[in-house]
């Protein structure tokens, strides 16, 4: 029995026991992620049905600045290899470098963030202008506020990365963070080509 227990666990580079199997918490996330993805999947869904029955796609006086939204889609997508950085160093005990990253990941999120919120307020149209419009502050909406819950989740990352040494669980939690904001970075990457490219 003891060489059995033995085999379902490992030491990690700071002695921590750990689990061979998917630890429960990465689990849960990934499920919670796939009815996220299913949610955003319903947005892309409506999004492409009205486009199809439009005659004029998107409507006149829908003027958008590509450019700037390109811009600030590299600086999220630059947040999720810095988040991985993050997650490597975290799980070889390096948390000092750990905490550095997940900042600068911080920081990108909430530039993306910042953006969005002065695109919002000064775009030349608003939902109620037509549906294009609905469907923009909708979908950019919804996607800032996961980006929004994401810096927070991060910001509580670093209270809990705060001491010189971290806890068995804490490997789990920084990944399924890190899960969590791979997916908000991929998700924009839809929305940005739905959006600005092919309208």
């Amino acid at each position: 029995m003891a060489d059995a227990a033995a085999a379902l666990e490992r030491p990690d580079v700071r002695g921590h026991p750990v689990a061979e199997r998917p630890q429960m918490l990465a689990v849960g996330v990934m499920i919670w992620l796939g009815s996220e993805f299913m949610f955003f999947s319903g947005l892309f869904a409506a999004f492409f049905t009205i486009r199809a029955n439009a005659k004029v796609w998107p409507p006149p006086g829908t003027k958008l600045d590509t450019y700037q939204a390109l811009a600030f889609t590299l600086v999220l997508l630059a947040s999720s290899p810095t988040m991985q950085i993050a997650v490597w160093a975290q799980e070889k005990g390096q948390y000092r470098k750990a905490r550095a990253w997940v900042v600068t990941s911080i920081v990108l999120g909430a530039a993306f963030l910042a953006n969005q919120a002065y695109e919002w307020k000064t775009l030349p149209f608003r939902p109620s202008t037509n549906a294009y419009g609905s469907l923009f502050y909708i979908m950019t909406g919804l996607h800032g506020l996961h980006v929004l819950l994401g810096l927070v989740a991060m910001i509580a990352l670093l209270g809990r990365m705060a001491g010189a040494k971290g806890d068995p669980g804490e490997t789990a939690v920084v990944q399924a963070v890190s899960y969590y904001w791979h997916f908000v970075d991929i998700v924009w990457v839809g929305l940005f080509s739905a959006l600005f490219l092919l309208s």
